[in-house]
């Protein structure tokens, strides 16, 4: 099978954990680079990337790499690609890029004269001379990136984000973003495939995202298993891939796990919406669900994993309440020694407030928002308590 360059887009800060879930899939070689991950892999590496991989943003083939400081220049090399391979002449081609440290500064521009070589190119080999297409197929999305002058030329395999999962149709103030839940999930100690019943809590859970992606992760279930991909309608796309690789998703499914995943919150209509997100996403029955204040959050059960993303707070007043509610919230987690916490939140001085300085901190931008990732660690395990 075709062998090629795919990049996969990650978000700044999460490129060590898209890494370790490529190396889980058997890329062995993934080196990152200016926000993306570079990996060899086939036609079949494709289906199986867009299906089963959590915190990527998207699956991109590299067409091309080279230099370009002039639109002449730019011109060429785009021309130069054999997009007769790729693209048919009725492909609906979008354009896609960005800009940065680049001489080439005006991407909408930089769109258009990629756009007009692919044409050309398409016209010269495919229909002789012709400079005009319908463009009514297939939906296919060209990026033209170019960093300190050098162009990567891409073909994007996914369409939609890697974050619509399919199950998320209801809206709710400030979703956090699926492959941005599933990468903090990946951050913490979670890890059902070594505990099944470890506790599971997001006391701020608001639609659903954080547990619902937990309990995916814990049942196995592939988070690109409900919804399709751009690539299954070209001409060069091997068929039944997609098919091959849904099929090995759902031999891997762990659908009698004992999981313990605890989604709470303080508004009504979060948690009916989440309830049902959690349904869509076949996972309702692994999740319990309860209208509760954070601040007033407690277990009896011992060496949980509590994990939120608690509201903000952007404007003043509203800035005050959340210091109050951290505050509060900071007294209950301290109420369980043996738990580990993890709060993703812009709140300016959050430990000041929370009352106790992380163990661990990273920035991680929700929303374009920069944000503080908090991790507290709690007691480990009694050795008794491991038997």
């Amino acid at each position: 099978m075709l062998a090629m360059k795919l990049l996969i887009p990650v978000a700044s800060g999460l490129e060590q954990i898209t890494k370790r879930q490529l190396f889980s899939l058997g890329f062995d070689k993934a080196p990152a680079d200016n926000g993306r991950i570079e990996i060899d892999g086939s036609w079949d590496d494709v289906a199986r990337l867009n299906v089963l991989l959590r915190s990527g943003e998207r699956v991109l083939i590299m067409l091309d790499k080279f230099h370009a400081v002039t639109f002449d220049e730019l011109y060429e090399g785009v021309y130069n690609i054999p997009w007769e391979n790729w693209l048919t002449v009725d492909s609906k081609i979008l354009m896609d890029g960005k800009s940065v440290q680049s001489v080439l500064a005006a991407i909408k521009v930089t769109g258009g004269v990629a756009k007009k070589a692919i044409i050309r190119r398409l016209g010269d080999k495919i229909r002789s001379g012709r400079k005009t297409f319908a463009e009514t197929g297939a939906r296919s999305i060209v990026g033209v990136s170019i960093y300190k002058d050098e162009v990567t030329v891409t073909l994007d395999t996914s369409g939609e984000g890697l974050h619509k999962r399919g199950y998320r149709s209801l809206a709710y103030s400030a979703p956090l973003k699926e492959t941005l839940a599933a990468a903090l999930i990946e951050s913490t100690f979670y890890n059902p495939d070594r505990d099944e019943e470890k506790p599971f809590a997001d006391p701020f859970c608001g639609s659903g995202t954080l547990p619902i992606e937990a309990a995916m992760k814990g049942l196995h279930i592939a988070p690109g298993l409900k919804r399709d991909f751009d690539f299954t309608a070209w001409d060069c796309a091997p068929k039944g891939i997609l098919e091959r690789a849904k099929e090995e998703a759902k031999d891997n499914e762990k659908p009698n796990a004992k999981l313990q995943i605890f989604a709470s919150d303080i508004n009504p209509e979060a948690i009916s919406i989440a309830k049902y997100h959690a349904k869509r996403a076949g996972v309702d029955k692994h999740i319990h669900f309860t209208v509760a204040n954070a601040t007033q959050f407690k277990s009896d059960k011992k060496y949980g994993v509590l994990l939120c993303n608690p509201p903000y707070g952007e404007r003043l007043s509203e800035e005050k309440e959340v210091r109050a509610l951290m505050s509060a919230f900071g007294k209950a987690f301290r109420a369980l020694p043996d738990w580990n916490a993890y709060v993703l939140t812009s709140l300016p001085d959050f430990e000041r407030w929370f009352g106790k300085s992380a163990d661990k901190k990273k920035k991680l931008f929700n929303a374009n928002l920069v944000c503080g990732f908090y991790s507290y660690f709690g007691k480990p395990p009694k050795l008794e308590d491991l038997k």
